[in-house]
């Protein structure tokens, strides 16, 4: 387990592009290519976090100007996921989560019951979260390495079942996304897909970030509307006017330099995904393998980017208005491209819709985080997490995460017995989609 954390603790930007040479040497691709595919995937991680790092860093003074101005009091500070990754990774059952994510993925995959082949194994963290509280709650070892496994075909389940409208409407070819956030997003927006698409008017409207630069010309521009919506925040804050316009210029600067970290990773990806498809097609033809890769490939996109951060001054906002909400969100104010990163294309882009629907998500992450904050409060202590002299902590991402929720709530309330249920419910779920997808691969190769 020692060795294990130690490789946890160099972050994605490294550990992911060693799982990729690895795997690009499985594939048999030539190591000099695998290395660099590798490093260049690294260090499209390392200027995708600069970005976010950006963004956080504006963010953050105009988050506290806005606390500030409007006396704004909640008990629990949102510490954001970079802290509630530590803490997962940090308690006695955490790093379990990496072996057991591997063993299942491989099992599903020998059952044909998931395409995924998962090479992001640093956003285990997400099952090390869920799995560590359930363990914390009801003081049961093996009860919570069950429930890692529970996650995880859950977490498949949605990657599988988004991965053809991840690839249509991204571009990503052989992508999917079991990304513990991002995942239960595509789900999320399904009912709200179906909701829209039947309000007489509303279903004619389409607010894309094509038809917004349309509309506005120059002022419709990514670029230009991350300036607006920066000088609109600093506003809102009642920053010095010198301050509002920096803080418009980097939100520009996020716009436009985001997107190019997004593809310096898919020119990474390419080669090891062309590999893939190749030798899955010589052994197994006709048959589809998916790429499990973090859905920072989707968070440029100009949509997600746009309805992000149009919802930081709308979340703030429902945090202060919502009665018994306790949760001020703070760090997690800049992973809002994450949670969003799906909903995109379920909406094919809409801006306003993804915004809607976004803003309901919110609504109850904040509500689930406030529930989740004393056991998320408790965890990180015996994490021997830094608390910064918080006495109430909780985190909007996966703190707030209707998935993790419902896990949370079985395993306390139900124990073996309801985790048990979920366990089948994600396995009959998944045999659904398999049988699913191969008549509709069926169907594809009948017309050819």
């Amino acid at each position: 387990m020692g060795v294990i954390q130690w490789i946890i603790n160099l972050g994605a930007s490294v550990f992911l592009p060693i799982m990729l040479f690895v795997l690009g040497l499985c594939l048999k691709i030539k190591p000099g290519k695998a290395f660099k595919a590798g490093l260049t995937v690294g260090i499209g991680f390392v200027g995708l976090n600069l970005v976010i790092g950006l963004l956080g860093d504006q963010l953050g003074p105009a988050t506290r100007l806005m606390i500030s101005n409007y006396h704004l009091h909640l008990q629990t500070i949102d510490v954001g996921w970079p802290a509630a990754s530590a803490i997962a990774y940090g308690t006695a059952l955490g790093v379990a989560a990496i072996p057991i994510g591997i063993l299942t993925n491989l099992i599903l995959l020998a059952f044909g019951l998931t395409r995924t082949v998962d090479v992001d194994l640093w956003n285990y963290w997400h099952v090390a979260f869920a799995g560590s509280i359930i363990y914390l709650l009801t003081k049961n070892m093996w009860l919570g390495i069950f429930s890692m496994v529970v996650v995880t075909m859950f977490t498949y389940f949605f990657a599988d079942l988004s991965a053809p409208k991840v690839q249509k409407y991204y571009g990503l070819e052989g992508i999917s996304f079991p990304h513990g956030l991002s995942a239960p997003g595509y789900v999320f927006a399904l009912p709200f897909k179906w909701l829209f698409d039947r309000i007489p008017g509303f279903n004619k409207v389409h607010v894309d970030a094509e038809t917004v630069q349309k509309k506005l010309g120059v002022f419709g521009d990514i670029t230009v509307m991350g300036a607006i919506i920066g000088f609109v925040i600093g506003l809102l804050a009642h920053m010095d006017f010198g301050k509002i316009l920096q803080l418009a210029v980097n939100m520009a600067a996020v716009m436009m330099l985001m997107p190019r970290m997004v593809s310096l990773l898919m020119e990474g990806l390419t080669p090891i995904s062309d590999a893939a498809n190749a030798m899955v097609q010589k052994h197994f033809p006709g048959k589809k393998l998916y790429i499990g890769m973090d859905s920072a490939l989707a968070i440029g996109q100009e949509s997600v980017l746009s309805a992000s951060l149009i919802l930081v001054p709308i979340t703030i906002f429902l945090s202060v208005i919502l009665p018994g909400n306790q949760v001020l969100p703070f760090v997690d104010l800049a992973t809002l491209p994450y949670f969003f990163a799906l909903f995109a294309a379920v909406f094919d882009g809409d801006i306003l819709k993804t915004i809607i629907a976004g803003a309901v998500d919110i609504v109850i992450s904040l509500y689930v985080a406030t529930w989740a904050a004393p056991v998320i409060t408790t965890l990180a202590k015996e994490a021997h997490f830094n608390m910064k002299g918080y006495t109430s902590i909780s985190v909007l991402s996966d703190g707030g995460l209707w998935t993790n929720f419902i896990y949370l709530m079985t395993g306390e309330k139900f124990q073996w017995i309801g985790m048990s249920i979920l366990f089948v419910v994600a396995l009959l779920l998944l045999i659904w989609l398999k049988q699913r997808t191969n008549k509709h691969d069926a169907q594809v190769e009948a017309t050819k």
